[in-house]
């Protein structure tokens, strides 16, 4: 069981690296599922204006849900996971429903308990289970 990227999982080797790498591994999920997913797709302006590009557009074909997600990946501590607080609320405003995605073995000890209360953060290694249940597979 993984619970808060504290236990070990199975498979370590391919886990991602970098954020990018957690896109594409997000993206390949997806479409082993049978999902359709696009990178990077414009959606209207961020809560401070900038323009909003979210990272994974997951669609089921079949039904035209849909699904935002957003990818973090940190190895280190650093300032990932303080950009999480700001995507946490960004999602609200999204025209879709969204979550976002982590990877990696930085984020502190005080931010895990948080992310998961969200109820809009999942480690990448629950994500297929999460997919499932969501799109009804």
């Amino acid at each position: 069981t993984f619970l808060y990227g504290e236990i070990k999982m199975p498979g370590k080797a391919n886990a991602p690296k970098s954020g990018n790498e957690l896109r594409e591994q997000v993206i390949n999920l997806a479409n082993s599922l049978g999902l359709e997913a696009k990178r990077e797709v414009k959606a209207a302006r961020r809560l401070w204006g900038a323009a909003r590009s979210i990272d994974v557009v997951v669609t089921d074909k079949n039904s035209g849900k849909r699904l935002g997600i957003e990818c973090k990946h940190q190895s280190t501590s650093g300032s990932a996971e303080e950009k999480i607080f700001a995507t946490v609320q960004d999602i609200a405003f999204w025209p879709i429903p969204g979550i976002v995605v982590i990877s990696g073995e930085g984020f502190s000890e005080n931010i895990k308990g948080y992310l998961m209360s969200t109820g809009k953060v999942i480690w990448y290694t629950e994500l297929e289970d999460w997919l499932r249940l969501y799109f009804g597979l």
